[in-house]
């Protein structure tokens, strides 16, 4: 944020840029709730947000997940126009579990910037030398390009989106995976896996992709939560995955 806010200060702009570290995300979106409730601007005056939140492990494919980009009718075009060779994998909802979220219910187009899960989520062993610094200058130049072209475009338009998140089926059991949301390929693909917990048991690694779980197929990340929907604690089943070309079968006790 801070590289960004550097480089936007040298940039011959037209706008203003406002940049605020929200606090209470993982609360519920609190400080992003509380500024825009009371804002010390003009909300109607705000062009469109953008949100960085976990943008330091780009991975070896150059994989940069962009949500919002159904906000506005400008984002795909500005994003694909400015793309200087990550391999993009969109999202058009406005809401998700980020601070982008409470600007969107206020009306103001939004992206949100996401490099993926991984092992060290929530974990102390989430350190600085983890980081992947030259793709978080990447991920800057590219948002600083974002925003200068769209510098003298005037007002965007603002779109409302599916609000995926209402469809989102509820479960009470896990298999105790970190899913790789970046993957769009068929299937759900293991980017972690959690210590003592069902699919640990079950011998599933990372970098299987789950394509069945009990009678259902898994296609993709909404498909894989309805399928565990439908589980409870003490229940039993086949999990099916692809790994290293092959199709292996296992026991999954919840």
């Amino acid at each position: 944020m801070l590289d960004l806010a550097g480089k936007l200060k040298t940039a011959n702009s037209s706008n203003n840029y406002l940049f605020m570290a929200f606090s209470g995300e993982e609360m519920g979106l609190l400080g992003s709730n509380y500024f825009t409730k009371n804002a010390t601007l003009d909300l109607n005056k705000a062009n469109y947000m953008i949100n960085m939140d976990m943008v330091g492990r780009l991975k070896q494919d150059s994989t940069l997940a962009v949500y919002g980009v159904g906000t506005s009718p400008r984002w795909k075009q500005t994003l694909s126009a400015t793309n200087p060779g990550f391999k993009i994998v969109e999202n058009e909802s406005g809401v998700g579990p980020s601070d982008h979220t409470s600007f969107y219910l206020q009306d103001i187009p939004v992206l949100h910037f996401f490099t993926g899960q991984h092992d060290d989520y929530h974990k102390p062993g989430d350190d600085t030398e983890k980081l992947n610094y030259e793709g978080m200058d990447a991920i800057s130049n590219y948002i600083f390009d974002v925003i200068t072209e769209l510098d003298k475009s005037g007002k965007l338009a603002f779109r409302k989106t599916k609000n995926e998140s209402e469809e989102t089926p509820r479960f009470k059991v896990g298999l105790g995976v970190v899913p790789d949301y970046l993957f769009d390929g068929e299937g759900m693909r293991v980017d972690g896996i959690s210590e003592d917990k069902p699919a640990q048991k079950a011998g599933l690694q990372k970098g299987d992709i789950v394509i069945k779980l009990g009678d259902s197929a898994i296609v993709d990340m909404m498909s894989y939560m309805r399928a565990l929907s439908v589980f409870q604690a003490g229940d039993s089943t086949q999990v099916v995955v692809k790994r290293d070309g092959k199709t292996v079968e296992a026991s999954i006790q919840f």
